[in-house]
């Protein structure tokens, strides 16, 4: 039994709120379960200098988590001068994971940085950000469409990521902090809309896993991210 009573198949409730704030070309908060994050989308008429003149566009991304995210205050990483290793790791995964979903041609020498903050922390941070980043991006290219500013659509397909892992000798979908903290094999699954691998993370930690059970990790994530994008689609609809 998991510690939530789900099944092993069975993701935790989503919900996907757009236009969250006033401001960003696009934004939504995306929750999964107890995991809150507010995704913006910026765009600039610029692009980083060693693209500069090629005509691409470029999709970045970074993220953060606000110092009561979690059970206890974390110290905000601009009071240390520098981010940690893991933020930098998790921002470069959300910002190449979204790219890969875009024609850069058909956006056009442009920028969108897509920030993902982190409101409330309960397991699948990464995940949602990229989930919730991709609707954000989806939103502010929609308004370059409309207004004319670019042709084609440079999205190529949804984007979007769920955790699975080994937890009690089981392999399960939609890890929550509990599972995770616990889990002997743990995975993060990228993939498009159309069932296409984008990345994938999986470590084991106190435990070792099998080629069998590495495809039924891949098997649940599949139908999750199914279930994600059937939620972006509706999101932006």
């Amino acid at each position: 039994m998991r510690p939530s009573g789900r099944n092993v198949s069975e993701m935790r409730p989503v919900s996907i709120e757009t236009g969250f704030t006033k401001h960003a070309e696009g934004s939504c908060l995306i929750k999964i379960g107890d995991t809150h994050v507010l995704c913006t989308a910026t765009i600039e008429d610029r692009v980083p200098p060693f693209i500069k003149g090629t005509g691409l566009g470029w999709v970045t991304a970074e993220y953060g988590m606000l110092p009561r995210a979690t059970n206890t205050r974390m110290r905000r990483e601009a009071a240390s001068g520098k981010q940690g290793g893991r933020t930098v790791e998790i921002q470069r995964l959300i910002g190449r994971s979204l790219r890969a979903g875009v024609d850069r041609v058909a956006l056009g020498e442009r920028q969108i940085t897509v920030d993902c903050d982190v409101l409330q922390a309960d397991g699948g941070t990464r995940c949602a950000s990229i989930t919730g980043g991709w609707v954000a991006l989806r939103l502010a290219t929609n308004k370059l469409l409309s207004a004319k500013v670019i042709t084609s659509d440079p999205l190529i397909d949804h984007v979007a990521a769920v955790s699975c892992g080994i937890y009690a000798g089981q392999p399960v979908l939609d890890l929550d902090y509990p599972e995770d903290s616990e889990a002997g094999v743990d995975g993060n699954f990228v993939m498009t809309g159309g069932g296409k691998m984008i990345e994938t993370q999986m470590s084991a930690e106190g435990a070792t896993y099998s080629r069998d059970q590495m495809n039924e990790l891949i098997d649940l994530a599949e139908a999750g991210v199914a279930e994600l994008v059937a939620k972006q689609a509706e999101a932006v609809s």
